[in-house]
């Protein structure tokens, strides 16, 4: 198998354009002036034949363009070992080509078949508790399993060459949201290539034991063979951090791996018009996306309403948060400027921790801001709400009847329709409004951040994810188009770069910084930023020193509180609250302070300083608040110094230009009046945004 090297993956990032902030370059795969397909998932296997048609047709009536087949049926796809049944997959192509509707194909391997499972069961994963995961659900295989994968390549490979030139298919998904959902593989193929990936990134067993800081509890390895996973399930204390950091990494690396592997197989058939993805959620964190580097493109999984996100105001449960969507796009678009939503949210869901019902119109909405992202697709997960199965009060396109659209149906009905409508007005080669390009951002992402701190937060009150989208959160606020970007990208090309929270680096990754200002950027950087080096050693120095010089402070201290204490900040006569991390500063002569700590013991001490340093600014801010309201003010103020005009709007609102289309979203408590300018052509909506409103036009 071949795979792609680090510095492809660098290639391909570093000459990935912006879709939200240019003119979209000419896709590969793509018609532009389609602007976005809207498809559905269908499970012909999942419903009796005679239905077939009645509901293809339907799919049709209701104005999809593309389905999804076969993500779920290796055991239809191969009933016994070594015989593949493709009658029943081509009569359903067939149903579809038949209705204008193109074809998203599938490798089932989520899913293997009962026999497999049976003959070979040490292809199941392991979880922590030590248990060997059963069939009867999905994803409980192990990605490292010889046997698995030896199956996996001859199903794939089948399947690529039955449909690999056939002009019905449209695009190919590798198996379906590729994770264990939170969970990890601690079964013997794991432990035998964790091993094989250390040896490889090692190379000897004193480097590895360097990297690990193995002298703490006389941890240290003389064999390769005496390494476990770390599991916390099996230790009475915590287990090493370097360690956990690098299971997280290899477990990413892995998931890539099998990704890989089906992509080479498949792409040996597939004409050059037929694409590969997969469909990764950005909020779990076992599988990066950031480590995908195989795949034509990436594609994503969106739910946003189902009682674990508050939202904006009362009914912000109904509505999901504002930059779920927006985060998700400008992540995976980023990648090499592709991007689309395999699997969007079609209503009410089954399987949350409460299941609310969308907020009428929250649905259209989260479509339109899809769009607005420069996503190619949004496909929904599913058209029809299946009677029997896991997920019977999964909402579909259609009702439990078969043939009533639901309400989230006829919400995609009024989407398919207006689509239309915008896709007659656009204009090739629009150029991006100047005052939207200048406003230019990036948010630098890396997991093994992430990674590090979920193991290591220090209070039950730290979520790095929660700390990111206080700033994306304020620069989507600022009407800034935004890039989330990992360091293999040129930050020369964003007037605003920031990096929440970045606390593993090295002096390298200071120094492109520290260049980056001087040449003209505004750099923010955030609490916990710069406190370890790669492998997650604290710095035999002074607390965050490699970053002392840049931000033109030190960092004497940091501070934590109970939930139920308030620290409190003061700037340009505000006061900002806090209580889940607090970075004390000490700045040097010739450095701005912004805020002060006005509570707790260090009283009058910084909070957050600035300071200029060749052509640019570097801004440091030492707390996180549960709010963003501080975040907000310190990216308006970077803005304001560097003499960029930005929108103020409020929370839940987001604009965004696309394609010569402006897109406005509303998912807060209240109505919203967009600054349409006089002359330009509404098309969709209108300027009073009311929550869950859309409105597009076009100058």
């Amino acid at each position: 198998m071949k795979k792609f090297t680090l510095w492809a993956l660098a290639l391909c990032l570093a000459t990935a354009t912006s879709a939200a902030a240019q003119a979209q370059p000419k896709p590969r795969f793509f018609n532009n002036a389609e602007l976005m397909s809207i498809g559905s998932y269908y499970y012909p296997e999942q419903w009796p034949h005679d239905n077939w048609a009645r509901d293809i047709k339907k799919m049709a009536e209701v104005g999809f363009q593309f389905t999804h087949f076969g993500e779920f049926a290796w055991s239809f796809i191969e009933p016994e070992e070594g015989k593949f049944d493709f009658a029943w997959l081509d009569e359903a192509v067939g149903l579809a080509h038949q209705n204008g509707i193109k074809v998203i194909m599938c490798t089932s391997t989520p899913t293997p078949p009962a026999w497999l499972a049976q003959q070979h069961p040490e292809i199941l994963m392991v979880n922590a508790e030590g248990r060997t995961m059963q069939h009867g659900s999905r994803q409980q295989i192990s990605w490292s399993s010889p046997v698995y994968r030896q199956y996996v390549a001859r199903m794939v490979e089948a399947i690529g060459k039955h449909y690999g030139q056939d002009k019905r298919i449209w695009g190919w998904q590798l198996d379906n949201e590729p994770s264990h959902y939170g969970q990890y593989d601690y079964s013997p193929a794991a432990q035998a290539s964790f091993r094989r990936w250390l040896q490889a990134k090692y190379q000897t067993l004193d480097a590895l034991n360097q990297a690990w800081g193995t002298a703490f509890w006389s941890i240290r390895y003389n064999d390769f063979a005496q390494v476990l996973i770390p599991n916390q399930k099996e230790l009475i204390a915590q287990p090493s951090p370097h360690a956990v950091l690098d299971f997280k990494r290899f477990s990413a690396d892995e998931a890539n791996d099998f990704l890989s592997a089906q992509y080479t197989i498949l792409r040996k058939y597939l004409a050059p018009s037929q694409w590969i993805t997969t469909n990764l959620m950005p909020e779990h964190v076992d599988v990066d996306p950031t480590r995908i580097t195989g795949l034509d493109f990436l594609t994503y999984t969106k739910y946003l309403v189902a009682g674990y996100d508050n939202g904006t105001g009362p009914q912000g449960f109904r509505l999901g948060s504002a930059t779920s969507i927006a985060f998700a796009n400008d992540l995976f678009r980023s990648f090499n400027g592709t991007t689309g939503v395999m699997e969007l949210q079609p209503g009410q869901v089954n399987w949350g921790k409460f299941n609310p019902q969308p907020l009428p119109g929250a649905v259209r909405m989260w479509i339109w801001h899809a769009f607005a992202g420069g996503n190619r697709f949004v496909c929904n997960y599913r058209f029809r709400q299946p009677l029997t199965g896991g997920e019977q009060y999964h909402y579909g396109i259609i009702g439990t009847d078969g043939v009533t659209p639901s309400t989230s149906g006829q919400e995609y009905i009024r989407v398919i329709k207006e689509l239309k409508q915008v896709q007659q007005q656009y204009t090739p080669k629009a150029p991006v409004p100047a005052a939207y390009r200048r406003r230019q951002a990036a948010v630098l992402y890396n997991a093994d951040n992430r990674w590090e701190m979920d193991n290591q937060p220090q209070t039950d009150q730290w979520s790095f994810m929660l700390h990111l989208k206080h700033y994306y959160g304020a620069l989507k606020q600022a009407g800034a188009p935004v890039d989330v970007i990992t360091e293999a990208k040129d930050f020369a090309r964003y007037p605003v770069l920031v990096a929440p929270a970045y606390e593993l680096l090295d002096r390298p990754l200071v120094a492109r910084w520290k260049q980056y200002v001087e040449q003209g950027g505004h750099l923010i950087l955030s609490a916990r930023t710069g406190q370890k080096e790669r492998t997650g050693k604290l710095w035999e120095a002074k607390w965050a020193e490699p970053i002392h010089d840049l931000i033109g402070a030190g960092i004497s201290m940091y501070d934590l509180l109970p939930s139920w204490v308030a620290g409190t900040v003061e700037a340009n006569g505000k006061t900002y609250k806090w209580n889940n991390w607090a970075d004390v500063l000490e700045p040097q002569p010739g450095t701005e302070v912004w805020a002060t700590y006005s509570n707790q013991f260090y009283s009058g001490k910084a909070a957050v300083v600035s300071r200029r340093l060749g052509k640019g600014t570097v801004t440091y801010v030492g707390p996180d608040t549960d709010d963003g309201a501080l975040e907000k003010e310190v990216i308006r103020r970077v803005y304001e110094r560097a003499g960029i005009a930005i929108e103020n709007l409020p929370d839940g609102v987001m604009l965004d230009w696309r394609d010569g289309f402006w897109v406005g979203v509303n998912y807060g408590e209240k109505p919203y009046t967009v600054a349409v300018p006089a002359g330009a052509k509404v098309l969709v909506g209108e300027k009073v945004l009311q929550p869950a409103g859309v409105v597009v036009w076009q100058e």
